[in-house]
């Protein structure tokens, strides 16, 4: 029955991932959660900081927040990576360096991959439906 089940999941994703910018999303929310990842001060330390402390946390979260919106909201897709690219880019002067340049560079390539993705596209084919109709032919 398990096997059953797993034959019907992979398909269901396969066409839920297919139906929005699946890894613009996935990458812009990796990116905030590693950059939250890294930042090492307690809460009270950044309240004792002040506003540029507590942004090294709000930028990064609101990173994450946008990656799933774009997955989970995918018709409001251009407005969420603009501010996803620009929040990933401000978070270079908040949060080390944008989690050290990787959690940036994840924002920014996820942002990007989620402005160009274009709805109602029709599926690539696989590699091995490509392989059979060359072998076939």
């Amino acid at each position: 029955m398990a096997e059953r089940g797993r034959r019907t999941a992979r398909p269901a994703f396969r066409d839920w991932r297919g139906r929005r910018p699946f890894w613009g999303g996935l990458l812009l929310a990796l990116g905030g959660a590693e950059i939250l990842l890294t930042e090492k001060a307690s809460l009270k330390v950044v309240m004792h900081i002040g506003m540029q402390g507590l942004a090294g946390y709000l930028l990064p979260a609101l990173m994450l927040l946008l990656g799933l919106l774009v997955l989970f909201n995918p018709a409001q897709r251009l407005f969420y990576s603009i501010v996803g690219v620009l929040v990933s880019l401000g978070s270079w002067l908040t949060s080390n360096l944008g989690g050290f340049f990787v959690g940036l560079l994840l924002g920014v390539v996820g942002s990007c991959l989620a402005f160009g993705w274009l709805p109602d596209q029709e599926a690539r084919e696989s590699r091995r439906q490509r392989r059979r109709e060359h072998a076939g032919a």
